[in-house]
């Protein structure tokens, strides 16, 4: 008889240590999970700050490019100008000239 309870209460306590097993690996896998799920959240955080100074860089640079590009089409425009203005002057000297 006591052998019987002995087993019977070894088959429990058996149970229970199965049982303690079952919840601890469910509870270590959602713990992973969560942790996974931080560990995206955080790369997603990540990469959205890398792509915004990028972007940032790249428009940065952009503006700069521009500006020289500005200043180079005014330097080119300029000189244009100079060189029209010369010639409308002398073009109409000679037309000025024909005329009398």
């Amino acid at each position: 008889m006591e052998l019987i309870k002995k087993i019977k209460q070894a088959e429990a306590q058996a149970q229970q240590l199965i049982e303690q097993a079952k919840a601890d690996a469910a509870k270590l896998t959602e713990q992973g999970h969560q942790h996974h799920q931080l560990l995206i959240e955080q790369a997603a955080q990540y990469r959205k700050k890398e792509i915004e100074a990028a972007v940032a860089e790249a428009k940065s640079q952009a503006e700069a490019q521009v500006g020289k590009l500005k200043a180079q089409t005014e330097k080119l425009r300029q000189k244009l100008r100079d060189k029209t203005t010369n010639k409308m002057d002398s073009a109409a000297e000679k037309v000025m000239d024909y005329l009398k």
